[in-house]
């Protein structure tokens, strides 16, 4: 909470003796790279499941994956490249602090020379808002938390959910892929 309030802060934190019916140890190494799949977030693939999905848009930001480490994540691998010639590639930062540090740290420069439009730090097409909204037929990729019908536009647009590394890689890519294929 440095820098977002002048509050002090309550933390809670288990008793040092606490028991616990259940313990599930996650290995994420273990875990390949995932995909959530229309029209749910929770109809996921792993990337390598979904199949050759040619895509109209990747969309990477908002409030969800919209913070500088996946903006770093999504720049470190467009550098170089560009969005697929039919692919439109819309990104928003999830806050103006979170846009002027990627203004400093050269992260929009690498973004917009990778063909991305960067909009103001807002929820935008996430939910239809504005800039990107998908037609009839339109599929698309975002970064956002949520896939459901007509969520980035028309009720019948297909939206795909996956984090930035596989949203840069899909964007290179105009399908869905993973960064491994770049």
């Amino acid at each position: 909470m440095d820098g977002r309030t002048s509050r002090e802060g309550t933390y809670w934190n288990s008793d040092p003796d606490a028991q616990y019916e259940e313990t599930i140890q996650i290995h994420v190494s273990e875990i390949s790279l995932q995909v959530a799949c229309p029209h749910s977030p929770d109809n996921v693939l792993p990337v390598s499941s979904v199949g050759r999905v040619a895509l109209d848009q990747v969309f990477i930001g908002s409030c969800t994956n919209g913070r500088m480490g996946d903006l770093r994540m999504a720049a470190k691998i467009l550098k170089g490249h560009v969005a697929a010639q039919r692919t439109r590639l819309i990104v928003i930062p999830g806050s103006p602090a979170i846009y002027k540090e990627a203004m400093k740290e050269g992260i929009l420069e690498t973004l917009l020379d990778a063909g991305a439009v960067i909009g103001p730090p807002s929820c935008g097409p996430c939910l239809g808002g504005h800039l990107g909204i998908l037609a009839r037929g339109e599929k698309a990729l975002s970064t956002t938390n949520r896939n459901f019908i007509g969520r980035m536009g028309h009720s019948e647009s297909d939206v795909y959910l996956a984090g930035p590394a596989v949203a840069a890689a899909s964007a290179i890519l105009g399908r869905i892929g993973s960064p491994e294929e770049i």
